[in-house]
């Protein structure tokens, strides 16, 4: 067996199809992102402007969650010691517990090391404790619910996107007596939708399933005090289980449910991507508390963000470049070629020093590639006039179409 010609040439597909991905090589600059440096291809750093951070609201670059961390970091150390069951439960732990579960107006919260393993972890258990149970599940969900999902060893049935009546159609067809779990989204990070959340609750009430909602590109986004989509829309109470990220809009590291007290005590008691993990490191929890406490308090980086936002998505309508339809914060702009997407990153970072990764297959459907900006609260209206002149010179040069 030729193990290294397998690899090779499963890696020289990835190229052929123009899907291999680059990693940037680069810092951001404390107290002044959206500006970094970037070290690939340069003889020293490069003054670079980031365009695709999950950090919407630079809150990774806050004063008060700096020195959040910094002084955990005196006071505790560097690491947390080991799992949550044996050394690695701190203080620090349980206070951010009890604010996000108060975020969520929810009996208790329980943390994970990652968005994408709170989904694993808790889908999967949840579901493997309840015989004969079946998961709905949007079509567009996110890679980590849908390992979760068959993890779980469950039956799957994926209604189409955000379709109500598919959704339905599913349900009523399923044993009334089977236990039931509904898993969907709230934003949609590379369309910039939004879930129908309340009339998916309606549904679940009407065949009595449980719902699992991933509010991970919402929260700090939306609601009054940073609770997601489901606080914008006055739900929050009617979802079984909620579940978030501490590593987009709170700007550091780490995923978390919130559920009643059972829920949590079931997944922190049998869930292996808990129980065997070692726990967040004190210091990325200090910072994540403290963001969310300012987050809960402050509406002020949430508007920013909104406005900056809706600012690029004019500013491209107008220069008739290809911006997909979004009612958030993700403004997608469609190339519809893993290649060229590629070549349109590539020149805008070597020309111009704006970053944007190119999204293709499998995060999107082949044949919708394309660039994902998210403008944040320190994006200049400057910086967007700049953005949008570089891709329309780009967009001539390669001769490709415009929007009508």
């Amino acid at each position: 067996m030729d193990y290294q010609r397998i690899f090779a040439e499963a890696i020289e597909r990835l190229h052929a199809e123009g899907r291999y991905r680059v990693f940037i090589d680069i810092l951001r600059d404390r107290g002044s992102f959206p500006n970094a440096r970037c070290f690939h291809g340069h003889n020293g750093p490069k003054p670079i402007t980031v365009w695709c951070s999950n950090d919407y609201l630079t809150m990774g670059q806050h004063p008060d969650v700096a020195a959040a961390m910094e002084t955990a970091l005196r006071d505790c150390g560097a690491g947390s010691g080991g799992t949550r069951n044996i050394g690695g439960n701190t203080h620090y732990h349980v206070e951010l517990e009890a604010e996000l579960a108060d975020l969520h107006g929810k009996d208790s919260a329980l943390l994970f090391t990652s968005g994408y393993i709170s989904n694993e972890a808790t889908l999967s258990t949840v579901a493997k404790l309840l015989p004969g149970c079946i998961i709905f599940s949007d079509a567009l969900n996110h890679a980590s619910m849908i390992a979760g999902i068959r993890n779980s060893g469950c039956e799957k049935q994926v209604f189409r996107h955000n379709d109500l009546a598919h959704l339905e159609e599913l349900l009523a067809q399923a044993d009334p007596e089977a236990p039931k779990l509904i898993a969907f989204e709230s934003v949609y990070s590379m369309d910039g939708d939004v879930a129908p959340i309340a009339e998916i609750c309606d549904l679940a009430d009407k065949y009595n399933a449980l719902t699992y909602l991933d509010e991970v590109h919402a929260v700090g986004m939306y609601g009054s005090r940073g609770g997601g989509i489901s606080e914008r829309d006055g739900v929050a109470d009617r979802l079984t289980i909620i579940e978030g990220t501490l590593g987009k809009a709170f700007g550091v590291m780490g995923g978390y449910i919130a559920a009643d007290r059972n829920i949590v005590d079931v997944v922190r008691s049998y869930a292996p991507g808990f129980i065997f993990t070692t726990s967040l490191s004190p210091v990325l929890v200090a910072g994540a508390l403290a963001s969310v406490r300012h987050l809960k308090a402050s509406s002020a980086e949430r508007e920013a963000q909104q406005a900056s936002a809706a600012k690029l998505k004019v500013l491209f309508a107008e220069a008739r470049l290809p911006v997909m339809p979004s009612t958030t914060h993700i403004v997608p702009l469609l190339v519809g070629d893993p290649v060229r997407a590629k070549k349109i990153s590539d020149i805008l970072l070597a020309e111009y020093g704006c970053y944007v990764q190119p999204i293709n297959y499998p995060t999107v459907p082949r044949g919708t590639e394309r660039l994902r900006f998210t403008p944040g609260p320190a994006h200049t209206e400057a910086m967007m006039r700049d953005l949008t002149r570089a891709l329309s010179e780009i967009w001539s040069r390669l001769e490709m179409r415009l929007a009508a």
